[in-house]
């Protein structure tokens, strides 16, 4: 039963919608002309086709003659989330045709928030920045959830109608077109959506139907029913919701996020019936349509094949590389943290994926995390920035606030040249310095309040001192929009160039681009704070020394021949670093000095770049 509305075409449309436990539903038209349309009972749904209804038609549903809301599976509300919803035509003069994807091990990641990623906080005005991602070498942007939220502002997890576009980002047709656009300039789309929880204003779908268990309890309120009575309809709405995104939308990818508070103890997960179905639909398109999770667990089993017992989701997020190389360069011990902090870490996150793989966590007080060796570097996700891991934070700082012009290189670079997916937050690369801050627009006072105070619990982990902006405020909101222009100047511009360097090493070296773990050699000296490692793969080898200390270490690598050149140097006053002193071709048993903070990457093949 496809839920929603599901317009013919000549004015001819239907609507369906669930509710097992209604003794009544009528369809009510608000405009262009009122009218109140009996529906017909199909089991546990409810549908009327009619005529003379086009696109634009805004409508409600009127339950038991007594309440009218607007429709779970709504496909657009122009007004809010407590409004009417609205008739949507899907079709769409797409110019994608030849659009065949771009191979998720290949991806460069740009995550982006539609209302602060421009001035003007529309799918529309991303159209317009996308050269710039390109020149960068971004090929996949990811986008923040843009499903229907309350109010004007937000981060887009308290989205309560995952089918609808939120208004004030732009129409259905206008993300198309954002898509569209990404597809002829080579860019991929990954859209973040939210399956753990509906927000806390404008949810109406207990009034429906039991969309939630009470058997469960999620960081955000009850669970959504995935294993319960009637769980099987629910399920199904999530399903096509996916489906929906993927084929009328032409989206490449979905980003799911929080999957630890998806609970669903039935012998098939809801995320392995999720992978079954878009599996299905990546046959019958001839593309890969992949699946990514966000995930607090370090359990391999979300992205095993189900051959293997797994839920076959194609990639997942590591929290634990982010935590490592920012607890490094940082020094902050507090909250989760408190794990992190040496070089050891790093280099495990390197090596293993995970750093607690049935370790145990002091920060948690138990062991946590299973050994993700048989999965390729390939499905693994990771960041030195982040919306979560910047939002975390009190005043919403970004790594550029936190460290310096010579950190923020080596983080791109311990990045950018690890054997997994890398992912950028929006500004990171020309280090922007407006704040990433939460930010609402509830229009309940007693909800808003709720929100700071559940904020200020969560800072609480990390021993956080005063009070954040207020989440409500436009103010606060206007702060995180980007600086673009400060990207065409100073450290700015030479950040921006320093990434596409390392974007461009990344794809001209196949070590880079196909890492396997067994072609990875790694090693460590805590004491200098010193991490060194070699990749090869066919003819192609790469040697990457990264130190972390504050002062300027002396070593000596055991190479095997002195074909050795220096491709990247982080200290190269060309990147306003303290001055190289690492020769340009590196001799059998040489020792070399790495100057504090800073990078160098040798490369033992013909050389195609210039130092």
């Amino acid at each position: 039963m496809k839920i929603g509305t599901d317009y013919l075409g000549d004015g001819v449309c239907t609507f369906t919608v669930w509710g097992p436990n209604l003794a009544t539903v009528s369809l009510e038209i608000i405009s262009p002309q009122r009218r109140l349309l009996p529906m017909q009972q199909l089991g546990e749904y409810w549908q009327f086709t009619g005529r003379d209804i086009d696109p634009g038609t805004q409508y409600l549903y009127l339950l038991n003659n007594s309440e009218s809301r607007p429709d779970p599976a709504s496909h657009f509300q122009p007004l809010d989330v407590h409004g009417p919803s609205q008739v949507i035509n899907h079709s769409f003069g797409w110019s994608d045709h030849s659009w065949s994807g771009v191979p998720l091990e290949t991806m460069i990641i740009y995550e982006l928030h539609v209302g602060t990623f421009t001035p003007e906080g529309t799918f529309t005005a991303i159209i317009t920045r996308l050269p710039d991602l390109r020149e960068l070498g971004i090929n996949a942007i990811e986008l923040m959830p843009v499903a229907q939220f309350p109010g004007e502002r937000n981060w887009g997890y308290d989205g309560v109608y995952p089918f609808a576009v939120h208004n004030s980002y732009g129409s259905p047709d206008q993300l198309k077109q954002l898509v569209d656009a990404c597809h002829q300039e080579g860019i991929a789309v990954i859209l973040d959506v939210v399956y753990n929880h509906f927000g806390p204003e404008g949810n109406y779908t207990s009034r429906f139907a039991p969309y939630l268990t009470e058997t469960y309890r999620t960081p955000w309120g009850s669970a959504i029913n995935f294993d319960h009575a009637h769980s099987y309809n629910v399920r199904q709405f999530f399903l096509q919701n996916a489906i929906y995104w993927l084929t009328e939308f032409h989206i490449d990818a979905l980003r799911l996020d929080a999957i630890h508070a998806i609970y669903d103890l039935g012998a098939k997960h809801f995320l392995a019936e999720l992978s079954e179905n878009v599996a299905v639909l990546s046959q019958q398109q001839g593309r890969k349509l992949y699946l990514i999770a966000e995930s607090d667990l370090n359990d391999p089993r979300i992205i095993r094949p189900p051959e293997l017992g797994g839920y076959g989701i194609d990639a997942q997020w590591s929290d634990d590389f982010h935590h490592s190389l920012y607890s490094l360069l940082t020094g902050d011990r507090t909250g989760y943290y408190e794990d992190f902090g040496l070089c050891e870490h790093l280099v495990k996150a390197y090596q293993d994926s995970f750093v607690y793989d049935w370790q145990y966590s002091h920060y948690r007080q138990r062991y946590h995390g299973n050994n993700p060796s048989d999965r390729p570097p390939s499905q693994f996700i990771v960041y030195s920035q982040n919306h979560d891991q910047i939002g975390n934070r009190v005043l919403g700082e970004r790594l550029s606030q936190l460290v310096n012009f010579d950190s923020l290189k080596l983080a791109a670079g311990v990045v950018l040249l690890s054997p997994y997916i890398p992912l950028l937050f929006m500004g990171e690369e020309y280090g922007e310095q407006s704040p990433f801050i939460y930010f609402i627009s509830h229009s309940d006072p007693h909800l808003i309040q709720a929100v700071k105070q559940g904020r200020k619990q969560e800072f609480s982990v990390f021993y956080a001192q005063g009070e954040p902006p207020p989440p409500e405020s436009t103010n606060t909101f206007n702060l995180c929009k980007l600086n673009w222009e400060k990207r065409q100047a100073g450290q700015h511009q030479v950040l921006l160039s320093f990434y596409q360097k390392l974007i461009e090493i990344r794809r001209e070296n196949l070590s880079l681009l196909q890492s396997a773990r067994e072609n990875l050699e790694i090693g460590f000296h805590e004491e200098k704070k010193l991490i060194s490692w070699s990749k090869y793969r066919e003819n192609n080898q790469i040697f990457c020394a990264m130190n972390f200390d504050n002062y300027q270490v002396s070593f000596t690598q055991n190479f095997a021949s002195n074909n050795w050149v220096k491709v990247l140097d982080s200290a190269a006053t060309k990147w306003l670093g303290r001055g190289s002193q690492l020769p340009v071709q590196v001799k059998l048993q040489q020792e070399l000095t790495l100057p504090q903070q800073s990078f160098v990457v040798y490369q033992k093949s013909t050389p195609r770049h210039k130092q």
